[in-house]
């Protein structure tokens, strides 16, 4: 039994353009897909042929035989179901397995179907932090979304409540993605990073507090040094009460009369 999951499926007829009906298919790495025709019993009796590319992939045989081949490399390994309809299933589908995928007869090489197929990893969630590369203003904070693995038609955008503010886009590379944002520390409007492709998304929110901390070399080595004397003094203090205590303990046993 196969889960078959259909992602983004966009079909539009180019007959014109192509001479054959073409279907334009977005999946998820990982997932199934379904490529799917309904043959005639004229293409059942002539036997069909899908091919990935110019490569064969998998065959129905005049007599209803199913056959199927590796394909480069055996790329294509127990990846591939034929059904009754003369539709063809792919599991566990990989970035390596994008391309244009072509169903004809037997008896003609001319396909009457093509699937363009596109691939697309599982987007990693954006990562916010303060951008020390860029010179800021007392007042004002730098940060930078990031996302990494950035492949086909990744974008990142900074939003301020529901207005765009900036954005970028990539496309076929494999890459760390980042876009800075200038924003001041005392700004309490809702600023979110947003990554997204043609089939998942991901939203991050700033934190102004905590990613625009403030504190400078000599402010956070002085509020520590603070920190260590008043520890330092306290201990001092219950010391000095405890030896008081024991004192007046001891006095007191010395003055008693047996």
């Amino acid at each position: 039994m196969f889960n078959v999951i259909f992602i983004c499926w966009c079909s539009w007829s180019l007959e014109g353009v192509f001479g054959s009906e073409f279907v334009s298919v977005s999946v998820m790495e990982g997932d199934s897909v379904l490529l799917s025709v309904n043959i005639t019993e004229a293409q059942r009796r002539d036997g069909i042929m899908w091919t990935y590319g110019s490569i064969p992939i998998a065959k129905l045989k005049t007599d209803n035989k199913y056959i199927y081949y590796n394909g480069t490399d055996g790329m294509f390994r127990d990846r591939l179901k034929l059904n009754e309809t003369g539709s063809l299933i792919i599991t566990d589908i990989r970035i390596k397995h994008s391309g244009l995928y072509y169903i004809s007869t037997t008896s003609q090489e001319k396909p009457f179907k093509k699937f363009d197929i596109t691939v697309y990893t599982h987007l990693a969630a954006p990562v916010i932090s303060r951008d020390s590369s860029q010179n800021s203003s007392s007042s004002n904070c730098s940060v930078s979304c990031s996302v990494i693995n950035a492949t086909h038609d990744v974008s990142v955008s900074w939003y301020k409540g529901k207005s765009l503010l900036s954005s970028i886009s990539v496309s076929d590379l494999n890459i760390r993605l980042s876009l800075p944002l200038e924003v001041e520390n005392e700004d309490n409007d809702t600023y979110r990073c947003v990554t997204n492709n043609h089939i998942t998304n991901h939203t991050q929110h700033l934190n102004i507090n905590h990613v625009c901390h403030t504190c400078s070399e000599f402010s956070c080595c002085c509020g520590f040094t603070k920190a260590v004397i008043r520890l330092v003094i306290s201990a001092l203090v219950g010391v000095a009460t405890a030896a008081v205590l024991v004192y007046d303990i001891r006095s007191g046993a010395v003055l008693d009369p047996i």
